[in-house]
């Protein structure tokens, strides 16, 4: 069986890369030449942990190339994943799917016969059975291929074990269409015990969209706790750990702070909110809005914490943020609750240093006003004040002694409550957390 993926984005290339290490000959293929070119090279354009050695073996052992010939991939290849981009449009809640669209036009005309179309872009519910007969309408005569959606539940920073060894496969088909063929590509993580849902096209969406809806609906609540804990004096972070002892609620996403971003969970909440709408289900989907709000929230009390530690004076402090990133182990900042905050307080007159890991080309390129140094000791010397916004576990460790022989006041703001508040203390420090008080 010979495989290609439309799109050699995030996703797309993830799946390239994992589909070759499952055995196929697999082409990955994009508009994008320059993106095209780096892959070919073994070079990832994006950090993901164990990703880059993995292109190369298969770049090399000529099981993985890369090409900008859509046409050609079409007849080629025996299954066609679509792994391209759904983004949030400008000044609008919807996703984009221009570019499925693009992806599905594109290959319909020149498939080979029997050949299958796998959805894995996160689209709007009812988009699969429109592009299915989009498909139908377009391929030659007698090829017979058809069109399946297949979601993609990768976690950045897990993105090669999620596709190797999924919690869960599930395919949105009409009647059987493409089910063996997805066993056989799905084959090893089968005969390990992985579950394999074939549901209607409708159902395989929404799991994606209604996965997200619930993950940032937790996160919101345990955040909207974490300000009632702010009035109150309680510490959501003791609140969050005596929840997650019930079985019912469990403690994965209970942890308080500056909320969520990157690319996936905003967009899909805001996106699952339109999709609702223009089906006249607003009220079914109504505390999404909420669920955003409280995340965004998060930001402008981290912003106001900042201000607090300061006493009330940002301008021309040296204000160090640990963290661009969305996340830890990825250099995503799409949506970065962590750039957000930089970028506010730069706004506000503060001499905000950046350091982050790996997103410090990516933070430059959305937020180039900010300054950024690859040293973490260079980062937080003669600092006013420090925030750890993303919990790099060279974060999580650092010495509060050494550190606070550089800087020049011990104050710290634990955007992600992840450190260790009575170790600091002792050495001096004033911390700050969200959700746990004064």
């Amino acid at each position: 069986m010979k495989i290609s993926v439309i799109g050699t984005g995030y996703l797309g290339a993830t799946h390239a890369v994992c589909m070759a290490e499952l055995g196929f000959d697999v082409v990955g293929v994009d508009v994008d030449q320059s993106k095209v070119l780096r892959l070919q090279r073994g070079e990832v354009p994006f950090f993901e942990p164990g990703l880059e050695p993995l292109l190369r073996k298969h770049v090399e052992n000529g099981r993985l190339t890369f090409s900008s010939d859509l046409q050609a991939a079409a007849g080629w290849a025996d299954v066609h994943f679509v792994c391209v981009g759904t983004p949030q449009r400008t000044n609008a809640l919807s996703a984009d799917t221009s570019y499925v669209e693009q992806a599905v036009d594109g290959l319909a005309p020149h498939l080979a016969p029997g050949a299958l179309v796998v959805g894995k872009s996160t689209v709007p519910v009812g988009t699969a059975a429109r592009l299915r007969e989009r498909l139908r309408a377009q391929v030659a005569p007698r090829t017979h291929a058809d069109l399946v959606w297949n979601p993609e539940f990768l976690r950045e920073g897990h993105a090669l074990h999620d596709t190797l060894h999924p919690d869960r496969i599930v395919v949105g088909t009409e009647g059987d269409v493409g089910v063996a063929t997805l066993r056989e590509v799905y084959a090893g993580a089968l005969e390990s015990g992985t579950p394999f849902l074939v549901t209607g096209l409708e159902t395989a969406e929404l799991v994606k969209v209604a996965a997200n809806a619930f993950l940032a609906t937790k996160i919101s609540f345990i955040n909207a706790m974490s300000e009632v804990c702010e009035a109150t004096g309680g510490d959501v972070v003791a609140l969050a750990e005596a929840l997650g002892h019930d079985e019912r609620i469990g403690s994965r996403f209970l942890g308080a702070g500056l909320g969520f971003g990157g690319g996936c969970l905003p967009k899909d909440i805001r996106a699952f909110q339109a999709r609702c709408i223009e089906l006249g289900l607003n009220r079914s989907v109504a505390f999404l809005a909420e669920v955003d709000e409280v995340n965004q929230r998060r930001r402008a009390r981290t912003v106001a914490l900042a201000h607090e530690m300061l006493g009330g004076r940002v301008k021309d402090r040296r204000i160090v943020v640990l963290g661009a990133a969305f996340k830890p182990d990825s250099d995503d900042v799409r949506d970065s609750p962590a750039l957000d905050v930089a970028d506010q307080l730069y706004m506000r007159g503060g001499d905000v240093v950046v350091h982050d890991p790996q997103a410090t080309e990516p933070a430059r390129r959305r937020s180039p006003d900010l300054v950024y140094v690859d040293s973490l000791a260079e980062a937080y010397a003669g600092a006013d004040l420090l925030l750890l916004l993303t919990e790099w576990s060279e974060f999580r460790v650092l010495d509060p002694a050494v550190v606070g022989s550089r800087v020049r006041q011990r104050k710290i703001v634990d955007g992600r409550n992840v450190l260790p508040v009575p170790e600091w203390e002792r050495a001096g420090w004033q911390l700050r957390a969200l959700g746990r008080g004064a």
